[in-house]
């Protein structure tokens, strides 16, 4: 006698969203420059380009921060990403930090 086989019904997981959005669950780290008395203005320029792919204007402006001001905040990345750009900036020889976003 043959038997029918009945389809097995297999449930779906339930994935609920995050409540919070990405952002407030990863605070973000800030890549900081420092000013140094080694580096020259047009080289930093050239490696904020060379580094984090800028125009010239926005390199030129961090730069003149970095001067000035004696640091600029660069960027605010993921821990992973914030710490690649930070051994970038100092295989090239600038000062450079990591810090977490207290925001």
């Amino acid at each position: 006698m043959p038997t029918t086989v009945e389809p097995v019904t297999v449930p779906k997981p339930e994935i609920t969203p995050s409540a919070r959005p990405k952002e407030t669950r990863d605070p973000g780290y800030l890549v900081i420059c420092w000013n140094d008395p080694v580096n020259l203005m047009h080289y930093v320029t050239h490696v904020f380009q060379t580094v984090f792919g800028w125009n010239l204007r926005r390199a030129e402006k961090h730069m003149l921060e970095v001067h000035e001001q004696g640091k600029s905040v660069l960027v605010r990345e993921t821990f992973e990403k914030a710490e690649y750009y930070i051994h970038q900036l100092q295989s090239y020889g600038l000062t450079a930090t990591l810090e977490k976003d207290a925001d």
